[in-house]
C-alpha cells in the first residue's frame, strides 16, 4: 500500500475506483447517503485489511468537526497501517454540486446559494487536507462552479474564487485548476469537470499545468461499441435481461466485462445485473419509435413542456461525444430500441465495469430526489441512476491517478 488516499464525498465510488485502477488504495471514506456508501463498501469487501467498514463516516463533520476526531483517525491510521501525517498520497473529494450545477439550481427553487449548507463543504475538505498534509489533493466539481454566485446580485464566479482562496491558505502546496472534458480522456461523454490539483512543495517545488493534468487523446468508444453486447431483442417481454446473450464483441466490452479478479471476462450465459428496463407507457413508446424513425426529431404531437429527450447516435460525429450522464435516465433514448437506458448501460457511460454493483432504489423522482431548499429540506434520496450520474467517470479518474503517480514518484 505505497499509495493511499482519503476519499471525501465519495458517492458510489467513481473517483475512488479510477484511482484504485491507477494503483492507489482508499484507507478512509466519507459519504452522507447510506445507499451510495453501501455501494462503495460492497464493491470493496475484499479490502478487509483496509478496515473501510470501520474507517468511514456519513456527515463529513463526523471527521472534520474537531481536532480530536481528526487526531483519533490519525492514531488509527498509524496503528493499522503505519501511516503518519504527511504519508498519505492523496486527499480527494467532490463536495455535492446541487447548488452549483445548472440542473441542481433549477431544482433548488432559486434559493440563493449562500443559503444552501452543502455549498460550504469545501471548507471541511480544507480542514482534512490541512490536518493530514497529504502529498497531493484533488478537488473536483461541475462546470457551473466557475460562474456560480452566492446571491442573485453577486459577482459571477465568486464562489469558485472563495474555493481557491480557501486552498491558497495551504501554504505548503502549489496548486492549479482546469476545466477538463471527459471525452478527452477515453470517456464516452463530454461531461466537463472542474479539477483543482495541489502538490506539496517538498514533493515538487514548482508545478507546470501541462504536466499536472493528464494528456488528452481521442480513445473514447462509440456507443455501438459500448452497448451492442447488451441488446436484447425481446427486452419488453419481461423488462429485464438477467444473463449475457453474447460474448463481448469489442475491446471496450472485454475491458468492462473483465471479472474483478482479472482472470477472465464475463461470458455468454453469465449473470448480468442491473439490466432492467423501464416499462414506458404506450404513448412514450410511440414517441421514441417516431424519434428512431426520424433521426431524433420529435414531432409536434409528441412535444411537451418538460425536457425533451435526445436520441443517442450509434457513433459520434467528428467532434466526439456530446452528452452528459445526469441523474435522470429518461434524458436519452437508446440508439436502436424505443426505450431509455438501463442502470447497467448508464454505468458503462461512466466506465464502471460490469462487476460493479449498485445498492438502493433503481430510481425515484420529484422532491425525494431534489429536496426543497426553499423549505429547508436538504435531504435527498440517491437512487442508482443518481449515484452513477453524480460519479466522476472512472476512466477520467484513472488517468488523473496515473499522472499523479508519476509526479509523486
Amino acid at each position: 500500500m505505497k499509495n493511499t488516499f482519503i476519499d471525501l464525498f465519495a458517492g458510489c465510488g467513481g473517483l475512488s475506483l479510477g484511482l484504485e485502477q491507477a494503483g492507489f488504495y482508499p484507507v478512509y471514506v466519507n459519504e452522507l447517503n447510506n445507499d451510495a456508501l453501501n455501494t462503495y463498501l460492497i464493491n470493496r469487501s475484499e479490502y478487509k485489511h483496509l478496515h473501510l467498514k470501520e474507517f468511514h463516516s456519513n456527515d463529513i463533520k463526523e471527521l472534520s468537526g474537531s481536532k480530536k476526531k481528526l487526531e483519533e483517525l490519525s492514531k488509527n491510521l498509524k496503528s493499522k497501517f503505519n501511516i503518519k501525517k504527511g504519508d498519505l498520497s492523496l486527499v480527494v473529494g467532490g463536495p455535492p454540486c446541487q447548488g452549483y450545477s445548472g440542473i441542481g439550481h433549477r431544482r433548488s427553487y432559486k434559493v440563493d446559494k449562500e443559503r444552501i449548507p452543502s455549498n460550504y463543504l469545501y471548507k471541511e475538505m480544507y480542514k482534512v487536507i490541512e490536518h493530514f498534509n497529504p502529498k497531493a489533493f484533488i478537488f473536483e466539481n461541475v462546470r457551473g462552479l466557475l460562474s456560480a454566485r452566492w446571491t442573485k446580485n453577486g459577482v459571477k464566479g465568486e464562489i469558485f474564487n472563495d474555493v481557491l482562496k480557501q486552498f491558497s491558505k495551504l501554504n505548503n502546496y502549489n496548486y492549479d485548476y482546469s476545466l477538463v472534458q471527459s471525452k478527452d480522456y477515453g470517456v464516452p461523454q463530454n461531461r466537463p469537470r472542474v479539477l483543482v490539483i495541489g502538490i506539496r512543495k517538498d514533493i515538487k517545488s514548482k508545478i507546470n499545468k501541462e504536466e499536472l493534468f493528464p494528456k488528452k487523446d481521442i480513445s473514447y468508444p462509440h456507443l455501438e461499441e459500448l452497448f451492442s453486447d447488451l441488446i436484447d431483442k425481446n427486452y419488453n417481454k419481461d423488462f429485464v435481461t438477467n444473463s449475457y446473450l453474447s460474448d463481448p464483441k469489442t475491446k471496450i466490452q472485454k475491458i468492462l466485462r473483465t471479472r474483478k479478479n482479472k482472470n477472465s471476462f464475463l461470458s455468454k450465459g453469465d449473470k448480468l445485473t442491473d439490466q432492467e428496463y423501464s416499462n414506458h407507457s404506450p404513448n412514450i413508446v410511440k414517441k421514441f419509435k417516431s424519434m428512431l424513425e426520424n433521426n431524433g426529431v420529435i414531432k409536434d404531437k409528441f412535444k411537451t413542456k418538460k425536457f425533451a429527450q435526445r436520441l443517442l447516435n450509434k457513433r459520434w460525429n467528428g467532434k466526439g461525444p456530446n452528452i452528459t450522464a445526469t441523474s435522470l435516465p429518461d434524458d436519452y433514448v437508446h440508439y436502436s430500441q424505443p426505450r431509455s437506458l438501463t442502470v447497467r448501460e448508464w454505468a458503462r457511460l461512466q466506465m464502471f465495469p460490469d462487476w460493479y454493483q449498485f445498492k438502493g432504489k433503481r430510481t425515484t423522482g420529484g422532491l425525494r430526489r431534489a429536496g426543497n431548499p426553499q423549505k429547508g429540506i436538504f435531504d435527498r434520496e440517491v437512487p442508482k441512476y443518481t449515484q452513477i450520474g453524480n460519479a466522476v467517470p472512472v476512466e477520467l479518474a484513472k488517468r488523473i491517478g496515473l499522472n499523479l503517480s508519476k509526479i509523486l514518484k
